[in-house]
């Protein structure tokens, strides 16, 4: 499939491991230029050599930012690193943050906060940042990584939940704003994903319900039709897709990808 991404430019926040590294190295390995964003500079440094081990592009740089973007300043050092660099930005995948799961009368607000800030107003900072410069050359492409948490909702996980909930409802409304200028914007929902990140869920959601990590992963497993968690190279096929032209006339749209979880499309 000619997807016609070769000489594009690409932010992946979160891009330092599970699925944001699965999709910094798609785009890669179709030529595109890519730089990837998180807090840990040492996994940014391995995350760098995967994504350049992974496929040989002669016109494809990647590079690597450490920043937070949580914060308004870490959103400006992101973005300014990739137009200095580039002078433009054709797509943004954000995929940065990670909510506690835990006890619902346990968390404290500061644990709702911090998984807001990072993965709901995080995302908006980063359309806020870029979308401009897109609508201006009316040229874009965003995916926003969600989850499939925003549908099926559970007590141990409101705090991601709820940040996805939200996000699903920015990502549709923004669409609106973004299309007229050809710029379009779409959601990918995973349910469980066989991540480093699942594993740490996992752990969490066993604490909260007083059974065992092994327990915990096998209820996870076994909620879903297919009987398996997808891999972050599942989810970062369809992000290609979404991003190319295959997906021309696709915008304000949620895929979920959660093995069968969700009755809905």
């Amino acid at each position: 499939m000619q997807l016609n991404l070769a000489g594009k430019t690409a932010i992946i926040t979160g891009g330092s491991a599970g699925i944001g590294l699965a999709c910094a190295q798609a785009l890669y390995a179709e030529g595109v230029s890519v730089l990837i964003a998180a807090r840990d500079e040492a996994r940014l440094a391995r995350a760098l050599t995967a994504i350049e081990a992974h496929a040989e592009q002669s016109g494809a740089q990647a590079m690597s930012v450490s920043a937070d973007v949580s914060t308004a300043a870490g959103v400006e050092r992101t973005c300014g690193l990739a137009l200095r660099t580039w002078s433009q930005v054709d797509i943004l995948i954000n995929n940065a943050g990670s909510a506690p799961s835990g006890d619902f009368y346990s968390l404290s607000d500061d644990a709702y906060h911090g998984a807001w800030d990072l993965k709901l107003l995080g995302y908006m900072r980063m359309v806020r940042a870029l979308a401009p410069q897109m609508k201006a050359r009316r040229e874009g492409r965003i995916v926003n990584i969600v989850g499939a948490a925003a549908h099926n909702p559970t007590p141990t996980f409101l705090a991601g939940g709820t940040a996805n909930a939200a996000i699903i409802n920015f990502t549709k409304g923004i669409s609106q704003d973004l299309a007229p200028y050809g710029v379009r914007i779409n959601a990918i929902s995973p349910g469980p994903v066989d991540t480093e990140r699942a594993r740490s869920l996992a752990r969490q959601e066993a604490a909260a319900q007083g059974i065992s990590v092994e327990e915990a992963t096998a209820r996870r497993v076994a909620s879903v039709p297919l009987g398996r968690m997808a891999k972050a190279d599942e989810i970062a096929d369809m992000a290609l897709f979404l991003v190319s032209d295959r997906a021309a006339s696709i915008t304000g749209a949620e895929i979920l990808i959660d093995g069968g979880t969700t009755a809905s499309v």
